[in-house]
């Protein structure tokens, strides 16, 4: 199955160009030219990465990046400008670009990025549990394709707790059992099917969660 990419940007040219060059290399292309349109489109559809120009008319490229982000869509954007200067990539990146790529450019260049954010994007799903994603440092909960990512509140502990939980999933990690208390409660509160238990001795793990909640170790 082709991997869907949605372009945004305002130049017909290029948009035009980067949909025939993209198409070529085996890509499904969906254009928009501007930040309206395109969510109109995201609206109906969901795209596995975003070619995003920084400079449009109305509202702009940096501007649609935050929307997007703080609705909790964790689509791979990469940002295109024309714009100098390092500041502006860090503009990007900040506000949770995962690339970012200054004009002119190669297209083969476009294309080894993409596919290099969307295999990234891909490993981090595969190794988290169900339900459950990480990406621009903060954990989402998004249960199906239907839900809007929304953030997991967490303190800086209880953050790398379970960063070293996940990181593979199956880690037993040392760690103040308080802590882990905090964290166990949060996780059970919006995810059913996963649990943290104790590894007497050692630390704590996160399992699937049994049918029957008798069998799991309470922390």
């Amino acid at each position: 199955m082709n991997r869907a990419i949605l372009v945004i940007d305002d130049d017909d040219v290029l948009r035009n160009g980067l949909k025939n060059g993209l198409t070529q290399h085996g890509f499904s292309v969906l254009t928009a030219g501007s930040a309206d349109t395109a969510s109109e489109i995201l609206d109906k559809i969901s795209v596995d990465a975003i070619v995003l120009d920084r400079m449009m008319p109305g509202m702009d490229g940096l501007g649609f990046l935050k929307k997007l982000r703080n609705s909790g869509n964790m689509t791979p954007i990469i940002m295109l400008t024309a714009m100098s200067g390092p500041e502006n990539a860090i503009d990007g990146l900040a506000n949770g670009a995962n690339d970012y790529l200054a004009k002119p450019f190669q297209l083969q260049e476009l294309v080894l990025r993409l596919q290099n954010i969307m295999k990234q994007n891909s490993n981090n799903e595969q190794n988290m549990p169900n339900g459950l994603i990480f990406t621009d440092n903060e954990f989402f909960i998004k249960k199906n394709s239907a839900d809007i990512a929304r953030v997991l509140a967490l303190s800086a502990e209880e953050k790398k707790l379970l960063q070293n939980l996940t990181r593979p999933v199956g880690n037993v990690v040392a760690a103040s059992p308080m802590v882990a208390k905090r964290l166990r409660t949060k996780i059970n509160s919006v995810l059913s099917d996963m649990d943290i238990i104790t590894v007497r001795g050692r630390g704590y793990k996160i399992v699937p969660q049994p049918s029957d909640k008798k069998t799991v170790k309470q922390i």
